[in-house]
């Protein structure tokens, strides 16, 4: 079997004919797989869904329980064979419940990955590399100049600063879903006690990974009576909210933005801010390679992303590789929504 016959790139995303079932569509489809739960890749109006007990959760928190007509759930490791075809979910690292999706049928084995990172994250499963001949991977950080530093080293400097200037509020940009979250948890394993404080809108995705086990420990929601009062506490919110009338309601605050992106010190300029904190939740360089090397793949495809150069590199060290050009997928920092409610009161 070819693998163009197995899973074939279309408009809507990339499509399994002989089960007649899509992955991460990026518009309404019949029936649906899904990695995990960030809005570029799980998106409303499937007619069925597939994707893990997280997912799936984190979809009708984000969207409403009536997100699609019909819901399963994908067990980690456990083969579901719809026709000729066999899928199983596999740990990706990227956020809770995020998974590749392994497609097999005649011998051929194919991976999507999603998005992917493989530095530790004490909030989700970690990545598991799944041998393979066709490797499907995003490039989000795929050039060289992306090498991501230890993401408690970068925590270590917000905490030091905190300690530095206790009349200020930090206040962290992060994205909503994972991660806030993942930020959360290494402040905790630094040993940082107090209360972290949080934007409205991060309320209701905290409180779900709470209830999993992830160790954010305790959150106060931040109104707008208290923050004249949290003077060298922390503070986590949306990235866009570190630039409007809300952030500047707090004593002196230093802004932060957790990102794979401020390594790129022009970004960080452009958002204002003070103290960039380079924690990303996908591969960079180095472990895009590394990942490509161990999955033994002699065929790798690039949804998106920094794709012509990953898809170089490929071809330097013997590999076919080729972009898709999948249309729909990008960095949460261009896609990602919060459709949760945020009292006015707060703004």
């Amino acid at each position: 079997m070819r693998p163009s016959e197995l899973l074939i790139p279309t408009p809507a995303g990339l499509y399994c004919p002989l089960a007649d079932i899509h992955i991460d569509p990026v518009r309404p489809v019949a029936r649906a797989l899904i990695t995990h739960g960030h809005s570029d890749h799980a998106r409303a109006g499937h007619g069925a869904v597939l994707a893990t007990r997280e997912t799936l959760a984190i979809m009708a928190l984000r969207y409403g329980e009536g997100f699609t007509q019909s819901r399963q759930e994908a067990v980690p490791g456990a083969m579901t064979s719809i026709g000729p075809v066999d899928f199983r979910f596999v740990p990706a690292g990227h956020v809770l419940g995020s998974s590749q999706i392994v497609v097999e049928s005649k011998g051929l084995r194919i991976v999507v990955s999603g998005d992917y990172k493989r530095e530790r994250d004490p909030t989700c499963a970690g990545f598991e590399p799944v041998s393979c001949d066709v490797f499907i991977t995003e490039a989000t950080f795929g050039l060289p100049v992306f090498h991501h530093p230890p993401a408690d080293a970068e925590v270590a400097k917000l905490l030091e600063s905190v300690r530095l200037f206790p009349e200020r509020t930090h206040i962290v940009g992060a994205y909503s879903l994972g991660k806030a979250q993942r930020v959360m948890a290494l402040i905790r394993e630094a040993g940082y006690e107090r209360p972290i404080h949080i934007h409205g809108a991060l309320e209701t995705l905290t409180a779900f990974y709470a209830s999993q086990g992830a160790p954010v420990g305790e959150t106060r929601l931040v109104s707008a009576s208290d923050r004249k009062a949290l003077a060298g506490e922390i503070v986590i919110c949306p990235p866009s909210s570190i630039q409007d009338l809300w952030a500047r309601k707090f004593p002196d605050p230093v802004t932060a933005f957790a990102s794979g992106w401020m390594r790129i010190r022009a970004r960080a300029r452009q958002r204002g801010v003070e103290l960039p904190l380079i924690v990303s939740d996908h591969a960079d360089w180095s472990d895009l390679q590394a990942t490509i090397r161990e999955t033994g793949a002699g065929e790798i495809w690039v949804t998106h992303g920094e794709a012509d150069a990953l898809v170089h590199w490929c071809g330097t060290i013997g590999l076919n590789a080729k972009p898709l050009h999948l249309v729909g997928y990008g960095d949460e920092s261009d896609v990602e929504t919060t459709s949760e409610t945020v009292d006015a009161a707060q703004l």
